[in-house]
């Protein structure tokens, strides 16, 4: 069985961050391990959360692990509260690297066009330095345009998409994969680019009458647990896009609740297993 590492914070109510990677990665056949960055009380976006930082567990659990010998297929580092545990994921990194394990970031700390709040221009250099020493990363369109200088904006034409595209992979990584991206009017989606061969992919549905925080987890998770099972980058985001569309939809038939609860993905696993079928 592959083994995947995720890196992320652990927000008790609010469904993001572990609480969503590690079901979503179990359910696909692969092992999670998990390493927690902090523990919240809800998500950022709910005011007056609690918060108990973790950065000063992290060395002494990686150490451990070394010192167990144990290794990992893939690396999966999310929501990172700051510059100190930015670093320690570098270290992490190289620490654990190996010539065949994948490296996996989201750069989770913007959308919308503004960062989350407690971060800054210097957190998002130093996130950049990050993707830099990943195989592969899945900013969303804020996040890509902060690391890369690019004016935010709403729409962008397929041209532009494919400019923003280049931009962010010369930041050094393997393989971007651009999430919200709507180069058409109705619908939205990913568009994707290999550096290595010079190739982009765009894959876009349906755009749906909501918006939901912890879909981008959603999505980050599903990409990794397929990419662990070999799948191709392109087609491990196609069914991260399918299945964080049809967790919109199954939210959308239940009675309005704050969109802020994240979406019933729980209920959509067996769709997501589904579609993993050959």
């Amino acid at each position: 069985m592959k083994r995947v590492l995720t890196v992320q914070d652990i927000s008790c109510v609010g469904k993001c961050s572990l609480t969503v990677a590690l079901p979503v990665i179990s359910a696909m056949g692969v092992e999670a391990s998990v390493l927690p960055t902090a523990v919240l009380s809800t998500h950022t976006m709910f005011p007056n959360c609690t918060c108990k930082d973790l950065t000063n567990q992290i060395e002494p659990i990686t150490n451990h692990w070394k010192q167990s010998g144990f290794t990992f297929d893939a690396i999966y580092t999310g929501y990172l509260r700051s510059a100190a545990q930015i670093a320690c994921m570098s270290r992490l990194f190289a620490e654990f690297r190996t010539e065949t394990n994948l490296i996996f970031v989201d750069p989770a700390m913007a959308d919308h066009g503004t960062l989350y709040r407690g971060f800054d221009m210097a957190f998002v250099g130093q996130m950049a330095e990050l993707c830099a020493q990943a195989d592969v990363i899945v900013p969303n369109l804020t996040e890509a345009c902060l690391m890369t200088g690019v004016p935010y904006q709403e729409h962008f034409t397929k041209e532009e998409i494919c400019g923003l595209l280049r931009k962010t992979a010369a930041l050094g990584a393997k393989t971007c994969i651009l999430t919200g991206v709507s180069p058409e009017e109705g619908r939205t989606g990913f568009a994707g680019y290999d550096r290595e061969h010079g190739e982009f992919c765009f894959y876009s549905r349906e755009k749906l009458p909501a918006s939901y925080h912890g879909t981008g987890d959603l999505f980050s998770s599903v990409c990794v647990g397929a990419l662990a099972r070999g799948y191709t980058w392109q087609d491990a985001a196609a069914l991260a896009a399918d299945f964080t569309a049809e967790c919109i939809r199954r939210t959308l038939r239940r009675p309005p609740d704050d969109p802020r609860r994240g979406v019933n993905f729980e209920e959509a696993i067996p769709y997501l297993l589904n579609l993993m079928q050959p």
